[in-house]
């Protein structure tokens, strides 16, 4: 089949149809030519914009804005590149059209200006320059679109027309974009939201089973409470990262949980208990270690549990670990454990002070505890120690250790 070339004539211009062929041996239908300036306004209406036009000659940025006020825009002229930078201090504006050579300066320079200040404004180059080479340039400094002089009106606006097009779809992909990082915001703060509320649900959930666990060891009622949060202040006062700490303090919590599967008949016994009964009180480590490890949440919490009475000399059990082969979280916890169990009741002992705890300590630095920690414990004063167990076994009987894993608690380490 021949090319087909109609000319078609009328209000909509004059076009010219071709029939090009495909890839398939088809063929398609390509439409060529412009519009006149009534067949574009009715055929898509324009929303009212604002334009500058920038050209030192008097006639031509008459005629243009003449041409543009018709089609019912806002047109505001400009002589030079000075004049059109001070009208758009005051100003906004949905186009600029600005002739490239000028007496006050040129419009590539004012092209870069606007560029630097509004890089989604678009720019129209009007010139009488007819070299390719200039119309690249200015494409790739950030024009638009590129007109020559002389230019029929109707051509001036569908130019017009393009780059208003061009700017909309812009600004409705900016719109676009922005809509959507809100939705996408929106959800994360929704998930995050209900991250935080799971997470809680399970911290209320491992509250309940500390409680359950002192009612089964009634002699250390409240010494899960208090040695969690002890913990979590040494974890702080060390520069511990809060996700961190957040682990730890579980663990600390938790680290008797294997209690739960030790025989009463061992667990409550007032006397020494025999060589029989310390290998099967040792269990509970491990114990608690295989109860903790299903449970995905707790299952770095685990490692705290199954190390908490390993010693820093290697001494310790259920595997004899030492230095920084046993877990920071462990190491730290078995500071803040033995200042419990000094400062507390016991049975067959009265409580002693948290200055004897202090001195203890220190004596077993190296040998059951880490010198690193120990070293950070003992900058911190007495005071501390008090307003915490106060704030948990005194007048703040709901007081929870894990809201402390989250709260700053710098201001109270002096």
């Amino acid at each position: 089949m021949g090319e087909v070339r109609p000319e078609l004539h009328g209000c909509f211009g004059e076009l010219t149809l071709n029939l090009e062929p495909t890839g398939t041996g088809l063929r398609k239908f390509v439409v060529n030519g412009t519009m006149d300036a009534g067949a574009r306004a009715v055929a898509r209406p324009h929303r009212a914009a604002r334009i500058l036009i920038v050209d030192d000659e008097s006639h031509i940025r008459s005629m243009m804005g003449a041409t543009l006020e018709r089609q019912g825009y806002d047109v505001q002229l400009a002589s030079s590149g000075h004049e059109a930078m001070d009208i758009m201090e005051g100003s906004t504006f949905d186009l600029v059209l600005t002739d490239i050579v000028m007496q006050d300066g040129n419009g590539i320079a004012l092209l870069e200006r606007i560029r630097g200040r509004e890089p989604h404004l678009p720019v129209v180059m009007v010139t009488a320059i007819h070299d390719i080479s200039v119309a690249i340039d200015s494409m790739r400094r950030g024009a638009y679109d590129y007109l020559l002089k002389p230019f029929e009106r109707e051509h001036l606006v569908g130019t017009v027309l393009r780059a208003l097009d061009h700017r909309q779809a812009m600004e409705e992909s900016q719109n676009y974009k922005q809509s959507l990082e809100q939705v996408v915001q929106a959800r994360t703060d929704m998930l995050r939201q209900a991250m935080a509320e799971l997470e809680h649900s399970y911290d209320v959930t491992l509250e309940a089973l500390g409680d359950a666990l002192d009612l089964k060891d009634s002699e250390t009622e409240g010494h899960s409470k208090r040695v969690t949060a002890y913990t979590i202040a040494l974890a702080r006062a060390m520069g511990i990262k809060p996700s961190e700490i957040k682990v730890i303090a579980r663990g600390a919590f938790l680290h008797d949980i294997g209690k739960m599967a030790i025989p009463d008949h061992i667990l409550r016994k007032p006397g020494p208990l025999t060589p029989e009964e310390q290998e099967i009180m040792r269990e509970h480590c491990s114990r608690g270690y295989h109860i903790l490890r299903k449970i995905p949440f707790l299952s770095d919490a685990s490692e705290i549990v199954f190390s908490h009475q390993e010693h820093f000399d290697g001494t310790g059990y259920p595997n004899g670990l030492a230095g920084t082969e046993i877990p920071i979280g462990a190491r730290i916890f078995a500071v803040a454990d033995t200042l419990d169990a000094i400062t507390s009741d016991r049975p067959y002992r009265r409580a002693r002070s948290f200055d004897a705890a202090r001195e203890e300590i220190l004596r077993c630095s190296g040998t059951q505890f880490d010198p690193a920690v120990v070293e950070i414990f003992l900058k911190i004063p007495n005071e501390l120690w008090h307003e915490l167990r106060s704030e948990i076994t005194g007048q703040h009987k709901r007081f929870s250790t894990f809201d402390m894993a989250t709260a700053d608690m710098h201001k109270r380490i002096r």
